[in-house]
């Protein structure tokens, strides 16, 4: 059985009969007993990109790369300052694979 703590709510765990202080707010009181408390973890699939593909996963676009004067480049946005100012563009050559940012 799980027991709470009278003052505060928060889950008092130890041995059946035996005086145990609240973790959060220090009240002792005789727990319980914690039977049948468990505690599961779920584990979640993580796909790794590789350096080399991870440009493949933002969207082409026509912009001119400053380096090679190459026409296509992909972009991503990012929030790099505060949230009431525009986000930042960057981009990426898909020739050169040259990365720079646009302000706005």
């Amino acid at each position: 059985m799980v027991d709470f703590c009278d003052d505060c709510g928060a889950l008092i765990m130890g041995k059946k009969g035996e005086e145990t202080p609240c973790p959060a707010c220090g009240k002792v009181k005789k727990a319980k007993g914690i039977e049948g408390l468990s505690e599961k973890v779920k584990r979640k699939e993580v796909e790794i990109v590789d350096a080399d593909s991870a440009s493949e996963i933002h969207p082409l676009v026509e912009n001119e790369c400053p380096k090679c004067k190459h026409n296509k480049c992909f972009y991503w946005s990012k929030q790099m300052r505060s949230g009431d100012e525009p986000e930042t563009l960057f981009y990426k050559c898909e020739k050169c694979k040259h990365q720079w940012r646009d302000y706005r």
